[in-house]
């Protein structure tokens, strides 16, 4: 094949080169979600190496998610202006260079700064995966490649507590806990030289004027509602937590108005509005909501039982999610057929299954409580990555079913930034509950039922799930082969 054909712009049966494209543009959604769930074993090993506080430790944790969520819808219309393969490029680059300079950083203040820079670089290249999914791919092989992005999407989050428990175990070179970060920088640079010659080179819509307005005003928005969210459990929820989230209210409603202009005048928005016509996105965005905000509650408390609870290793617990992540790829990909036949009711039937593992483990909870053990926990486990693994990629495939390829990112954006926000917030406020049913207590009987409330709240997620996918899969306009 010669070079010519990589420059050739995806058309309607597809970009020539799209399944190299595929597994190199995976990697940017494997590593955002990998150095965004790492750090939290790292967490020991960072306070006694740079003797960080309990609010550096947090920002260190945060502020990536916090930068990373603000920023996805920007990153989503910067590639639809500027081209989604040299976001894509420019965004991979720059998180190899954020990604060093966290590897070099000299202190905690150092390494809070350059998270923040490293979350942002993130929002710059994740968005372009999807976008350039929905142009390269024609539709009747979307749900192939829909279903490998939803499988390293779930896998990458696990691999972040697995191989970072390994990483942080084991060591490379003496380098201790920086090699969680420098790891990243020859992966991005081989990512980049290989994008250079296998991704379309289609040029964006650079012509049009882009919308600081709209952007500043979004930004600010999802901010004042981000940060709260990702700071408040440990900050006590502060009084300014609550006037930030009350101010976000006007400043997000004056961001859609500012946007409704911006149409009228017949320019293109950051948001668009557009989007919000479809039902079946309406419904598939919610539900994407949901699944989020349950799945990774539920991995965030577990986390907490299986280290704090059971005294397992950062190594061990990684490890007994193993089960769960190989679990959540075998449905992604093996489901995919299941997703083209049945469309949306294959998500009710991947919804099913975790509602039904779901009350399996908290059945276990209030039945063994303090004398449960790690390996009790796995066949749940096992079972929600498997009914999430189904549900996931077919939740973003009826999102995506009818967006154009002129707004691909900016639907990408808005589906990307809709999962961040929805895992800050059920971590957040399911989280929260967890933590006041454990009060002060610190053994393994406090930690089972705080890990039971947070599963039957994760529980009544879910059947909401259930019934917003069975709500897709009626609507005439539910197409399950896109």
């Amino acid at each position: 094949m010669t070079s010519a054909d990589t420059s050739r712009p995806p058309t309607e049966t597809g970009f020539a080169r799209r399944n190299l494209m595929l597994p190199i543009a995976l990697v940017a959604m494997f590593m955002a979600q990998f150095d965004l769930y790492v750090v939290n074993v790292a967490l020991p090993v960072l306070e006694d190496s740079l003797g960080a506080g309990d609010a550096q430790l947090q920002l260190i944790v945060g502020g990536y998610a916090f930068t990373y969520a603000a920023g996805l819808l920007i990153g989503g219309r910067l590639g639809d202006h500027f081209g989604h393969a040299n976001m894509f490029r420019a965004g991979m680059l720059a998180f190899g260079v954020a990604s060093l300079l966290c590897g070099i950083a000299p202190g905690a203040g150092w390494l809070v700064a350059f998270r923040l820079l490293q979350g942002a670089t993130a929002a710059m290249m994740v968005p372009q995966v999807l976008a350039l999914i929905t142009a390269a791919f024609p539709p009747a092989e979307r749900p192939h490649a829909l279903a490998r992005y939803g499988m390293v999407m779930g896998v990458g989050a696990v691999a972040g507590q697995v191989l970072g428990g390994v990483l942080l175990q084991y060591g490379i070179a003496g380098l201790g806990w920086r090699v969680i970060f420098l790891i990243n920088v020859p992966i991005a640079l081989v990512t980049v030289a290989l994008a250079l010659r296998n991704f379309p080179q289609a040029s964006g819509s650079s012509r049009a004027r882009l919308d600081v307005g709209g952007l500043t005003a979004i930004v600010l928005g999802l901010s004042l509602v981000l940060f709260p969210l990702i700071t408040g459990r440990s900050t006590g929820w502060p009084w300014w937590s609550w006037a930030l989230l009350v101010l976000a209210v006007p400043v997000l409603a004056g961001a859609v108005a500012w946007e409704r202009r911006v149409m009228e005048r017949g320019e293109r928005p950051i948001l668009s509005l557009g989007l919000f016509r479809e039902r079946a996105f309406n419904l598939g965005l919610v539900l994407s909501v949901v699944l989020f905000g349950a799945f990774f509650s539920f991995i965030f408390c577990l986390t907490l039982m299986l280290q704090d609870g059971l005294g397992l290793s950062p190594l061990m617990a990684g490890l007994t999610f193993g089960p769960l992540g190989i679990a959540f790829a075998v449905a992604s990909v093996g489901g995919r057929g299941l997703v083209q036949r049945y469309g949306a009711k294959a998500v009710a039937g991947g919804t099913t299954l975790v509602a039904v593992a779901l009350v399996a483990t908290g059945v276990l909870l209030l039945v063994r409580g303090p004398e449960i053990t790690a390996l009790e926990l796995v066949v749940p486990m096992t079972a929600v990555g498997l009914g999430n693994g189904l549900a996931v990629p077919a939740v973003i495939g009826q999102v995506l079913a009818r967006i154009q390829p002129a707004n691909a990112g900016a639907a990408a954006g808005v589906l990307t930034t809709a999962q961040q926000f929805a895992s800050a917030l059920g971590i957040a406020v399911i989280g929260g509950i967890f933590f006041q049913v454990l009060g002060s207590s610190t053994d393994v009987a406090g930690l089972a039922s705080g890990l039971a409330a947070a599963v039957w709240c994760d529980l009544a997620l879910v059947i909401l799930g259930i019934w917003l996918a069975l709500r897709l899969s009626a609507s005439r306009r539910d197409a399950p082969s896109a």
